[in-house]
């Protein structure tokens, strides 16, 4: 072996994180503790580092963590193709799929003991069974325990004395700013139903999805409209308990989806202005769940909630948004709930309780509410604020009692929080809700979360550790208000494809569209990310193309891609056989016959364009990539290209390991501290 760089290495992934928007609040003297990082480490000027396509979440991280390629270690998207039906994609967050070694399979078979924390690229379920390795989720992006966990949804709760009986309504969809006002509580949408069967496919790492796409709303652009329980309660006088104070009024909260009532009482201060509100578990108790107070976050309540029809005990987070002074109205905003005792994504479960026992419960993400700057300001921003702060805790205490040597580390807020309102940081024609001032500084508000979380590991360097910060891509604010109806990788692309030729829907009796595909005139389909299959006789019982003209039909489809325009303008940046794909780095069996990406300024915030697109006020696509550390030099700006397959053989190299088997990247000698340019 060679020479040992560093003897502990700290790996802070964080999804989304864009370098060209980092730069510019850099910039501005603003995110000082990245700041220190860069300033302590070696790293290109711009902060760039270079991945391949697609730039979605599941194939990047597995690239950081093997150093292969899409094309070698086979997570080539979101999604995995169904062999047998066209318009059905699998669930890909699945290290069973994976055919590259992880370096944390290697580290812990060195004799480092090994964290890897909610890593969404082929870490769960894990892959080695030496005790050195212990693994905490990663079977979807959003939160550690996200996808099992969750007992109940987030809810937003309407008290009035106008109202005339208690309503409720489980996952509604409401993307009108009633999460201010809930005048109505909404009727069902077919928009919602879709969304609600991708999104919950995502979050419980579910098996498959068909999801045709005939509208914007059918697909990434309905995640906007996330589903959350919907409550309305009448406010009276306080009634029947056995310890109301004179005065107090009462309202209920629905839960366990609505099999159960919560009463709560609304409170008088000592000037007999309504200010407070109790939430309790039943009138018979004398004291509350807790006690909540007008923009008092309140964090770790824990109630019990019944879950598929089993008693589970559950923490969430509240806030009392408003509360009339004269106890006539109350607005108050639920966090889902966890449950407390869900350990199967600890591996070994002596972990969660280790966690729980000294850091606290699970915190909750939130969703909902991009769409409204009164619900980002107030709910999201800050319970991802709580989320992080948990984290970084949880870490940071892992690491200095179970002394861990290297540490592989994932975080999702800039992701989330970019997927519900970054797409807002540019005035819309189309939308009459939009503040860009009001959104743009919520963007930043979303760096400094993340700046105050990667400053909770800055002690570190101090303490003799290697400490790499980076992300699998960045997310932009698209220049256009418009997209194609096409690299949409929630379903299956049918409209630009049929206008093309390539796929017919059926009709009803009226000539309408039906979300159902004719398979007998459908030569081809655009489905998930960026891919087109050829409805192949022999290959798809669907099959009506003879394979003798399988090249030819290529041709064509991409000879119509290039040409297809939308507002006068092409759409499609790059198409190829799948091939000739493998110069990107992906292609190959897990992938469709054809590969496209769409045209700077028409693609959605990331996965549909090349890496290096970039949008509106300052953000791109690219990840970041800052190195400080021991073994690395110091204030040193990079001249050379930093890919994500570098990653890996360059932590290899410094604890000197040797290189996960399938790993294809080089390591990045230039940033060592013995280098000599």
């Amino acid at each position: 072996m060679g020479k040992k760089y560093t003897d502990k290495v700290l790996l802070l992934g964080v999804d989304g994180l864009d370098p060209k928007l980092t730069s510019r609040y850099l910039k501005e003297g603003k995110l000082p503790n990245i700041r220190k990082f860069v300033e302590a480490g070696a790293q290109k000027d711009s902060l760039q580092l270079v991945c391949t396509p697609p730039t979605i979440t599941p194939p990047l991280w597995t690239t950081l963590s093997t150093g292969a390629l899409p094309v070698t270690h086979g997570i080539t998207c979101f999604w995995r193709q169904d062999p047998v039906h066209l318009d059905t994609a699998g669930y890909n967050l699945d290290s069973r799929f994976c055919t590259a070694e992880a370096l944390w399979n290697v580290t812990a078979e060195a004799g480092l003991k090994t964290l890897v924390w909610h890593w969404p690229g082929s870490s769960w379920p894990p892959t080695s069974d030496n005790p050195n390795l212990h693994v905490i989720d990663g079977t979807q992006p959003a939160a550690v325990n996200a996808g099992v966990a969750r007992v109940e949804m987030e809810k937003m709760v309407l008290a009035r004395e106008d109202i005339q009986s208690v309503q409720f309504k489980p996952a509604a969809v409401n993307n009108t700013g009633a999460g201010c006002v809930i005048e109505d509580i909404p009727e069902e949408d077919d928009t919602a139903a879709t969304m609600a069967t991708c999104t919950n496919i995502i979050s419980s790492g579910g098996m498959s999805m068909t999801n045709i796409i005939l509208k914007h709303s059918d697909g990434e652009d309905g995640i906007e409209d996330v589903a959350i329980d919907l409550c309305n309660s009448p406010i009276k006088d306080a009634t029947g308990w056995a310890d109301a104070p004179e005065g107090a009024k009462e309202f209920y909260v629905v839960i366990s989806d609505g099999l159960v009532r919560r009463p709560c009482l609304i409170l008088k201060n000592e000037d007999g202005v309504y200010d407070r509100v109790a939430y309790y578990h039943s009138k018979k108790d004398a004291e509350p769940i807790v006690v909540l107070k007008k923009d008092e976050y309140r964090i770790g309540i824990v109630d019990e909630y019944i879950h598929k029809e089993e008693k589970k005990m559950g923490n969430r987070n509240m806030l009392l948004m408003d509360i009339a002074e004269d106890g006539s109205m109350v607005r108050l905003w639920m966090s889902k709930a966890f449950d407390i005792d869900h350990d199967t994504l600890f591996h070994p479960k002596s972990l969660y309780k280790q966690i729980v026992d000294n850091v606290g419960y699970v915190q909750p993400n939130p969703t909902f509410g991009g769409y409204d700057l009164e619900i980002v300001n107030r709910i999201m921003i800050p319970t991802w604020d709580e989320v992080c702060k948990w984290q970084a805790k949880a870490l940071n205490y892992l690491i200095d009692e179970n002394g861990y040597d290297v540490v592989f580390s994932h975080i999702h807020n800039v992701d989330a929080q970019g997927h519900a309102f970054w797409y807002y940081g540019k005035n819309r024609p189309t939308k009459n809700k939009m503040e860009e001032e009001g959104y743009q500084d919520a963007l930043y508000q979303v760096y400094e979360q993340t700046d105050r979380y990667l400053g909770e590991f800055l002690h570190y360097l101090d303490e003799g550790w290697t400490i790499m910060i980076f992300s699998d891509h960045g997310l932009l604010t698209p220049e256009e208000d418009e997209k194609p109806l096409i690299g949409d990788a929630f379903g299956c692309n049918v409209m630009v494809m049929q206008d093309l030729g390539f796929t017919i829907l059926k009709k009803d009796e009226n000539g309408n569209n039906l979300k159902e595909i004719d398979w007998e005139k459908t030569r081809a389909v655009a489905t998930r990310g960026g891919q087109i299959y050829i409805n192949l006789k022999g290959k798809y019982p669907t099959g009506i193309v003879d394979p003798a003209d399988k090249y030819e039909l290529e041709r064509e489809i991409i000879d119509a891609l290039y040409n297809y325009r939308l507002n006068g303008k092409r759409v499609i940046a790059v198409a190829m056989r799948n091939k000739d794909a493998m110069v990107l780095g992906t292609g190959g069996p897990e992938c469709g016959d054809v590969l496209y990406w769409l045209e700077e300024g028409v693609n959605r915030l990331h996965g549909d364009a090349l890496p290096m697109v970039e949008g509106y006020k300052d953000t791109s696509v690219a990840p970041i990539f800052i190195a400080a550390g021991k073994g690395l030099k110091k204030g040193y700006n990079s001249q050379r290209i930093i890919r994500q397959v570098d990653v890996t053989p360059t932590v290899a190299h410094m604890l000197d390991v040797r290189m996960p088997k399938q790993c294809e990247g080089a390591v990045v000698y230039q940033i060592l501290e013995d280098y000599v340019d």
